[in-house]
């Protein structure tokens, strides 16, 4: 069963065209990393893909509401607990159990802690337990192991895994090795735009962290 599909896809960052002519389908319980050198386009993608800016080229096809997104920022409220920053995405998706999410990426012994109080690595941590309570089965994971340790990622690793197991299925941008063998490779600098051509841009859009 088909999750998503990504059909001669061309992205553009600060109006430029970055890579182009990006295809793939992603079926119920995989995986796809994409790989490239830094600036190649790995970020412009995966917004690109959950619609946080516009395609320049080429279709994307999902689900109505089958994708979330974990990007750069971890997004949480610095004055909400870590159970609070949880309830709160869990009632935005629509989700009553936050229970599974605290578990997979250990933040039980932080739950009534304040955001602003925890490290950077636990911060992620919450970020990414976030995935767990929207219920949607495409994760897009854009550099997720960042300012994690080495027994954090192992977390991070499981929780995929289970979410695959489940039906699931997820894009991840990273330059670590996983350890997720059944998981696509793609290397996006054989995508890298042969003409770095101008692209007219929406009126209003803001291309932050493109």
């Amino acid at each position: 069963m088909s999750l998503l599909s990504v059909r001669d896809v061309a992205v553009a960052r600060g109006g430029l065209r970055a890579i182009e002519g990006v295809s793939f389908i992603l079926n119920a319980g995989s995986a796809l990393v994409l790989r490239g050198p830094n600036g190649i386009g790995k970020t412009t993608l995966l917004r690109t893909l959950t619609g946080l800016q516009p395609l320049v080229a080429g279709t994307v096809e999902a689900a109505p509401d089958a994708i979330a997104y974990a990007g750069h920022s971890d997004g949480l409220k610095p004055a909400l607990t870590v159970t609070e920053n949880l309830r709160f995405w869990a009632d935005i998706f629509g989700s009553r159990e936050i229970a599974p999410a605290l578990g997979a990426m250990n933040l039980r012994e932080l739950a009534a802690r304040p955001a602003h109080a925890l490290s950077a690595g636990q911060k992620r941590r919450l970020g990414l337990a976030r995935l767990m309570v929207t219920g949607r089965p495409v994760w897009l994971l854009d550099e997720p192991t960042v300012s994690l340790d080495h027994d954090s990622v192992a977390l991070l690793v499981s929780m995929l895994r289970d979410h695959l197991g489940r039906g699931g299925a997820a894009v991840i941008a990273t330059h670590i090795e996983l350890g997720l063998p059944e998981a696509g490779i793609l290397e996006l600098g054989t995508f890298r735009a042969a003409n770095l051509r101008c692209e007219s841009r929406p009126a209003g859009f803001n291309e932050a962290f493109g």
